[in-house]
């Protein structure tokens, strides 16, 4: 169902990718936006690793979750893990490509549990952490996406 990598000696093994994604700190998710037309935003995200899932949060309402609620088939994209190997000008450059289905979790604890575990990744203490949590955690939501294809690539644009 989902097409394999074209040029098979850019293809980066599982391990690589995964590891990028843990390690980039933004992502664009894309969807079936409004009238067809692609709708992608950029978001901050936790790779669950042990679950198969990307986690993102966002406001419970707008264009994004207008087109989750009509279609819940999304791409999820990061770059990263940039390298110069011989030429400072044109570095090597590591992307992820995440097919999958995204829906909000509708679990208010699991949702509160989820975005503790996602602050972690982005704020630099639990202190400061926990203060943003108490200030906009009644109103924030949290998506989802069930990975069902997961590939990686590196290459070159010189």
């Amino acid at each position: 169902m989902f097409r394999p990598i074209r040029r098979k000696s850019k293809e980066i093994d599982p391990q690589a990718t995964r590891e990028l994604l843990h390690s980039a700190r933004i992502g664009v998710l894309a969807v079936q936006g409004d009238e067809g037309y692609p709708y992608a935003i950029p978001v901050n995200y936790l790779y669950e690793e042990e679950t198969r899932r990307i986690l993102f949060h966002g406001a419970g309402a707008g264009h994004k979750v207008d087109a989750l609620r009509a279609c819940s088939k999304v791409c999820f994209t990061v770059v990263g893990s940039e390298t110069v190997k011989a030429e400072p000008w044109a570095p090597f450059v590591q992307s992820a490509v995440v097919f999958g289905r995204c829906h909000m979790v509708e679990d208010r604890e699991e949702t509160l549990r989820l975005v503790r575990k996602m602050a972690m990744k982005y704020y630099p203490d639990e202190a400061t952490a926990d203060g943003e949590i108490a200030a906009s955690g009644a109103a924030v939501r949290m998506f989802a996406i069930e990975i069902e294809h997961l590939s990686g690539k590196e290459i070159q644009e010189r």
